[in-house]
């Protein structure tokens, strides 16, 4: 006799499922009803409605676009991914994951590879679900037309402003832009023309720039003052009263990075469109000045270049964390913080080093001779100087060595060429013949 019996499927674990939010605001409208604390309220409620799910954490881009994957909160969210963390990430809607179709895709296909499933909770949608990357492929479309829509509009403004020789924005250091036209302002106006008067004192732009901090005086939007700053400044037309429009452009709505307009698009020069803080004259004298000392171009030293290049972009400050460049102080090559080479004591507080102690601890912590640049970088990460006489040698195996040096006192470290250039500045001084101490 045939018998039949149902033997009942046993229920499944309930695993603990990882969540994590995340949330991208794209502007200060967004900001106010998309505060960390808001999502932290509502994510928390959120995940706590299910009895497996654990929330690990809420990523959160502000301000950035999400037509590019160069967003840090979601590029950390996605190496958590890969560390294991997180299992599952919930989002508002396919726009805030991403407005390009390129990104979400490869996203979502390198988040399927690592069991990693995304639920948009607007459309109700899960990733790894049979239909969920043609259903996504569809809305990021939808999504990336909606920006390059919002895009070529935004141009069409800009443009339109333009032929009216009106401004589309922007900040310039002097002025402020009320009702589209630039205002002086006065205070910052004299800083410009401080700038302009130490430029025609002989001062190049480093020096500039080294002297406007040191007086302490604040810098265009509230960043350091460098010779890049103090260049753009002595170059800008608006300061003698004209703008000239369009100098720049977007390259794309994706990338969303401004070009030098080379030709590329139509500039717009708008003469007398504002008060002026620099006379014509002097402005046309700077511009002559920065062409002629453009000529000058010292001859390179080729056993220069080569050293130079030794430990180049490997040792950092630890007191600005600038980059030490190697230059030459009292005929000795030597490293030295390239901030506090170019801007002084008032930005970093760091010391040089000579480069023959560089060269000797490095020797002894790779046991090898005959250093080379491409040696170097091999073997090492990068070089901390956390404190004066003290490098952290972090390797490329991943450990670390502490090295602790001193100087070595000033008669000793002199090379017989270094004692016959003192001899000889000392004779022209003097008048008369002066003795080595050491022969």
């Amino acid at each position: 006799m045939l018998i039949i019996e149902e033997i009942p499927a046993k229920p499944k674990d309930q695993r603990l499922v990882r969540v994590a939010a995340y949330a991208r605001v794209s502007s200060d409208k967004d900001a106010a009803f998309h505060s960390l604390e808001a999502q932290t309220e509502y994510y928390e409620e959120y995940v706590g409605n299910h009895s497996n799910w654990e929330l690990v954490g809420i990523y959160s881009d502000n301000a950035i676009s999400g037509t590019t994957i160069k967003r840090p909160e979601f590029q950390r969210m996605l190496k958590d991914c890969r560390d294991g963390k997180i299992d599952l990430i919930v989002t508002k809607s396919v726009t805030r994951f991403a407005r390009n179709t390129v990104i979400l895709l490869q996203t979502i296909r390198q988040l399927k590879a690592l069991g990693v499933d995304c639920f948009f909770e607007k459309e109700n949608m899960h990733s790894l679900s049979p239909d969920g990357e043609l259903l996504l492929t569809l809305l990021a479309m939808y999504a990336e037309e909606e920006a390059r829509s919002a895009s070529e509009n935004q141009k069409w403004r800009i443009q339109k402003l333009y032929e009216q020789g009106k401004p589309a924005g922007g900040h310039t250091y002097g002025y402020r832009l009320i009702n589209g036209v630039y205002v002086v302002e006065p205070s910052e106006a004299e800083q410009v023309r401080e700038v302009f008067r130490l430029y025609l004192s002989g001062l190049g732009f480093t020096r500039v720039a080294r002297t406007m901090i040191e007086k302490g005086i604040p810098s265009p939007l509230g960043s350091t003052w460098s010779a890049t700053t103090i260049r753009g400044l002595l170059q800008n037309e608006r300061y003698v009263g004209d703008m000239l429009l369009q100098k720049k452009y977007r390259e794309n709505f994706r990338t969303k990075r401004n070009l030098v307009n080379t030709g590329e698009l139509k500039k717009i020069f708008v003469k007398h469109s504002h008060e002026p803080i620099i006379d014509r004259d002097v402005f046309e004298s700077v511009q002559q000045e920065i062409i002629r000392r453009g000529k000058y171009k010292p001859r390179r030293n080729p056993e220069h270049d080569n050293s130079k290049k030794l430990f180049r972009g490997l040792i950092i400050c630890g007191d600005c964390g600038g980059r030490y460049c190697r230059s030459y102080k009292a005929n000795k090559a030597v490293w030295i913080c390239n901030k506090y080479d170019k801007y002084g004591k008032a930005i970093c507080q760091s010391q040089q080093i000579p480069e023959n102690i560089l060269i000797e601890q490095t020797e002894k912590i790779l046991s090898e001779k005959d250093l080379t640049a491409d040696l170097i970088k091999s073997r090492i990460n990068q070089i901390l100087v956390p404190e004066h006489n003290h490098l952290i040698y972090e390797l490329k195996d991943s450990s670390t060595v502490e090295v602790f040096w001193q100087h070595r006192s000033r008669s000793q470290s002199w090379t017989p060429e270094m004692r016959q250039l003192a001899r000889e500045r000392a004779l022209r001084q003097y008048g008369k013949e002066v003795k080595d101490h050491d022969a």
